[in-house]
């Protein structure tokens, strides 16, 4: 055995005659211990955190969506589905129309985000299984689910027949307007169910079925605002996103479920980055201790040094009992 590591052994688990040298030596313990655990704790809370905070996105948000570079809105063909089975790893597809709404309730009034989608739209999500209250809209009618924060602001329900939800829109087009009701197209709704997904989705966004949105927009039975995807293998992604782009050059934008909620991640990933730095340098100071500890020992056994530096032991191996020690005391 070496004897720079005996002697450091001996050092780490055999009491000091010096009883104050003995107290350092477990408060630098102690605290190089808390310090660790806390960055251990915190940093796993955060991680815990971020997956709590993005479960949500992944049942609400797409894989990948597609949207117009140009406008808010483009029409669907035959070429564009075909390119979109071309690739292999995209196992279902779904077209959206978005516009914002005012929603008008019991003399109430609310900007909205209305968003048509169709049948396939819970094979590419799982935003059914966020209704809370009620159900999911059926196709080819009026009825809506909407954030639950939004109902509660407006002060209506599910199956509210008693009196009228109205969404309404600014008609396309251009010219003066010379009334009030000929500038907004306007229908009728019925709110069957409730979703809670998060804050901001929940004060902002109304389910409607397409073609009553379609109808709502005055847009034409092909037209869309964007086409949401979900993928088979998600380990794939970054090679179906290449594919895409390759297939629609300058004519979509591919966004993955992280850019759609980019504010999100961008504060958790700096939350993250900032506790990470504020309890390492908690660390560093901890282990500041363990160097105090270390100085008071060479102090403490100068005369042991001395007959060791004697006995023919180098500097070089007397340094060393003590940056082993060192070494010991941390990795414990």
């Amino acid at each position: 055995m070496d004897v720079s590591f005996y002697i450091a052994k001996r050092y780490v688990f055999s009491k000091s005659g010096n009883s104050a040298i003995n107290i350092m030596t477990f408060i630098a313990a102690i605290g190089t211990v808390v310090a660790s655990a806390a960055l251990f704790i915190v940093l796993s809370g955060f991680d815990g955190l971020k997956e709590f905070s993005t479960e949500f996105s992944s049942l609400s948000d797409p894989d990948i969506k597609l949207q117009p570079k140009q406008g808010k809105s483009f029409f669907t063909s035959v070429s564009l589905e075909s390119k979109l089975q071309e690739i292999n790893n995209i196992t279902s597809y779904s077209y959206c129309v978005e516009e914002k709404t005012i929603l008008r309730y019991d003399n109430k009034n609310a900007l909205a985000t209305i968003k048509g989608v169709d049948q396939k739209f819970l094979n590419v999500t799982s935003v059914d299984s966020l209704v809370v209250l009620g159900n999911w809209l059926k196709e080819n009618t009026s009825q809506t689910v909407t954030g639950w924060g939004l109902a509660k602001n407006l002060g209506f329900g599910i199956s509210d027949y008693g009196k009228s939800i109205m969404a309404y829109v600014p008609k396309p087009g251009t010219g003066q307007i010379t009334s009030v009701k000929n500038a907004f197209n306007s229908e009728r709704i019925y709110n069957i169910g409730l979703f809670d997904i998060n804050e901001t989705l929940n004060n902002e966004y109304i389910f409607a079925d397409i073609n009553f949105v379609r109808k709502l927009l005055s847009y034409k039975p092909n037209q869309v605002s964007a086409i949401e995807i979900k993928l088979l293998d998600l380990e794939k992604r970054e090679e179906t996103i290449s594919a895409l782009k390759k297939s629609f050059v300058n004519v979509y934008t591919v966004k993955t479920r992280e850019e759609l909620n980019d504010s999100l991640h961008k504060m958790l990933q700096t939350e993250n980055v900032a506790v990470y730095f504020i309890f390492t340098l908690v660390l560093i100071v901890a282990l500041f201790n363990v160097i105090g500890v270390i100085i008071m020992m060479i102090l403490d056994k100068k005369s042991s040094l001395k007959t060791l530096y004697s006995m023919g032991a180098s500097v070089k191996k007397i340094k060393n009992i003590f940056f082993i020690q060192g070494s010991f005391m941390a990795i414990l």
